[in-house]
């Protein structure tokens, strides 16, 4: 409370140093920030008022019926759960797998589990955790897929052709799992209802986050899933999230194992018109996504189902790691992206496909604001300054609270800083990627992705990269400086 308290009384103190004459100094830029916050508050307020129609409204009614139409249907789900480990602790493998076998043994058609593994290690404790079970463990099937490292699209696509063997059915599950991430034990329960409407291709469902040490990297991960939550039923209202998270997410049992979406998993790529064929090393979440949206399938979220994600700090500094995280992020998504946008709008929905675009122009309209109050700060009095930080402050203080009121709970004073470092950085790291989507590398492992068909060496293309960022950034500026009234 004295963190809350202190934090206002900054606002005010701040907002008490402008003066009124201010509005009519620098009316232009004034204007321009009032235009671009309008937009941005608007689009929030949309996307939190279709959050609360459909967590209170339209999921419970779509739950009932589908969970009424599996209860009048013969067929039971048999359910596939696929997951991947590569170089993760004991400490963190030993209750996935626990939390994999529960909720298999909980199925009720029975389970089949295959876990794609690299280390001989990670083979004989999954072998012995299987083993050791507390539940009856015989109608759940173990397959362990002993594979070399060459990737995690390649292990999937393995384990798709191995389930593909027995032929799953429409009515049948197959549940992607990362090596890090626990299951709940009634997810087969959960979701086997949802995939009555034969319209569903597949559903992820919320996240939570387990971090054992305290500070910025726990506290800035749990923010993002509070603010993953809002969006995501905002996105469930159309019944086409933006995303199939690899952490977990379940997948229609014939759709998976479809020959076409193994293909687009394991070889995925985009042909770019200044970098050549980018295969795509990471982001097989989005490739999943991308199938099924092609196809026309809806993609359901569940909002009272959770997944929990065991995270390590990838580098020693906040920063730092959350540079690598977002570098791998946006770089995902902006990949998809632009192909996304080549998509029928009467296929994909109008919303749906707004909110893609709108994943690009929020690079620029994100980073036109702080720019105009620069500019009017050094143009026409640099009381903007005070005034826009008091704004921003004030801003991130409502979002928080909005945020977090939709979760039940409340918030520490810090997550408004990191609500707006989110914001800001992550544009600027946005713009970074734009520029540059041949760059791939995951966080565990140290392999990058290669650029093929281009005949320019490596550093022309990186030099390209460089020019057309630095030319976009410098348009962007022109457009401030005219917009505020500068030139």
């Amino acid at each position: 409370m004295i963190g809350h308290l202190a934090y206002l009384s900054v606002i005010v103190l701040l907002a008490s140093m402008v003066p009124a004459a201010l509005l009519g100094e620098a009316r232009e830029a004034l204007l321009v920030m009032g235009v671009l916050g309008a937009w941005r508050y608007s689009w929030a307020i949309i996307n939190f008022t279709r959050a609360i129609i459909f967590r209170l409204i339209a999921y419970p009614r779509r739950k009932a019926r589908a969970f009424a139409a599996y209860a009048a249907q013969p067929h039971r789900a048999h359910a596939f759960f696929l997951t991947t480990s590569y170089k993760i602790e004991p400490d963190v493998t030993i209750p996935v797998y626990r939390s994999i076998f529960l909720a298999a043994a909980r199925s009720e058609n029975g389970a089949t589990i295959v876990a794609s593994v690299v280390d001989g290690a990670d083979e004989r404790l999954i072998r012995q955790l299987y083993a050791t079970m507390p539940v009856d463990m015989a109608s759940v099937e173990l397959i362990i897929d002993r594979i070399p490292g060459t990737g995690k699209r390649d292990a999937l696509a393995k384990a798709l052709n191995l389930i593909a063997r027995a032929c799953p059915t429409p009515h049948d599950i197959v549940i992607f799992v990362d090596g890090d991430s626990c299951v709940p034990e009634d997810i087969v329960a959960q979701t086997a209802p949802i995939f009555t409407d034969p319209k569903v291709g597949a559903l992820t469902t919320d996240e939570e986050v387990e971090i054992p040490k305290p500070g910025l990297f726990r506290d800035w991960f749990e923010l993002r899933f509070d603010q993953r939550q809002v969006m995501m039923c905002s996105m469930g209202l159309s019944n086409r999230v933006l995303t199939l998270t690899g952490r977990m997410s379940v997948f229609r049992g014939n759709l998976a194992t479809d020959s076409d979406f193994i293909d687009a998993v394991q070889n995925d790529y985009i042909d770019h018109w200044r970098l050549g064929r980018v295969n795509f090393l990471t982001g097989d979440d989005k490739s999943t996504w991308f199938w099924l949206m092609k196809n026309g399938y809806e993609l359901a979220y569940l909002p009272d189902v959770a997944s929990s994600s065991m995270e390590t700090q990838p580098k020693p500094t906040f920063f730092a790691s959350a540079s690598v995280l977002m570098v791998r992020w946006f770089g995902n998504m902006l990949r998809t992206n632009g192909r996304a946008l080549e998509l029928p709008v009467s296929r994909i929905g109008f919303f749906t496909w707004w909110s893609i675009l709108d994943q690009r122009l929020s690079i620029w309209t994100t980073l036109a604001g702080p720019l105009c109050a620069i500019v009017a700060a050094i143009f026409f009095n640099p009381l903007v300054i005070p005034g826009y930080i008091a704004w921003v402050m004030l801003t991130r203080y409502i979002f928080c609270t909005v945020i977090c009121l939709f979760r039940g709970r409340s918030f520490p004073i810090v997550y408004t800083g990191l609500l707006y470092f989110g914001q800001l950085y992550g544009a600027m790291v946005k713009s970074y990627v734009l520029f540059r989507l041949d760059r791939q590398k995951w966080t565990r492992q140290g392999g990058g992705g290669a650029v093929q068909g281009v005949s320019l060496g490596r550093r022309v293309i990186g030099a390209s990269s460089s020019y057309l960022h630095i030319l976009t950034l410098g348009w962007l500026m022109i457009g401030v400086l005219y917009l505020t009234g500068v030139v």
